[in-house]
């Protein structure tokens, strides 16, 4: 009776190790010290596998909201790259329109240089017709005249010209007529008398 009691003790507190490691193994799973997926998994049945699956798997209503995000984002992906081949085209004639305005302002300073330059040469012209002219006033007229008939006539019109003005600043007579009268070439001296009256 003493050996039933003994053993009904031992089975007894074998039960409860077994119930207390169950217990402390589920705690363990839960607080994350363990885990007994790995280890339950062989002896579920397929119908609850199944069931986690589905748990695990998108419902069919978030695959169309995932799947409507999805042609937004290409929609603005593609909107974004209409706008970067717009924003090149500009920036490709905008590149255009500043090589045009780099050619015209190239242009423009050629011009300038130009028109500096004839300015330059008009200046020095203008000077050097006033000196001739002062000369020619000074000199005996026959003298004059021999110098000038081996001019271009527009600088002969232009040195005449410029004594007119310095006899009429000075208060004097032109001697310009007289000058004509002496020309060997009468027909020069009158078609120069015609172009001072009409230049």
């Amino acid at each position: 009776m003493r050996g039933v009691s003994d053993r009904s003790k031992i089975m007894f507190l074998m039960l409860l190790i077994v119930f207390l490691a169950g217990i402390g193994a589920f705690w363990m799973d839960y607080i994350g010290i363990i885990k007994l997926s790995g280890v339950i998994d062989p002896f579920r049945s397929e119908s609850e596998l199944s069931m986690d699956a589905t748990d695990d798997d998108p419902s069919l209503i978030e695959k169309e909201e995932f799947g409507k995000e999805k042609e937004k984002l290409l929609e603005r992906i593609e909107e974004l790259d209409k706008r970067e081949a717009l924003i090149a085209e500009k920036e490709k004639a905008i590149e255009g329109e500043k090589e045009k305005l780099e050619q015209i302002k190239s242009g423009l300073s050629i011009e300038q240089k130009k028109l500096d330059s004839e300015r330059n040469k008009d200046a020095g012209y203008r000077k050097n017709v006033m000196v001739l002219a002062n000369k020619m006033a000074n000199m005996p007229p026959e003298e004059s005249v021999q110098i000038m008939v081996n001019w271009d006539e527009p600088l002969i019109i232009d040195v005449l010209r410029q004594m007119d003005a310095d006899s009429e600043a000075a208060g004097k007579m032109s001697i310009t007529a007289y000058l004509l009268t002496k020309f060997p070439n009468k027909e020069q001296a009158s078609r120069i008398m015609y172009l001072m009256t009409q230049l």
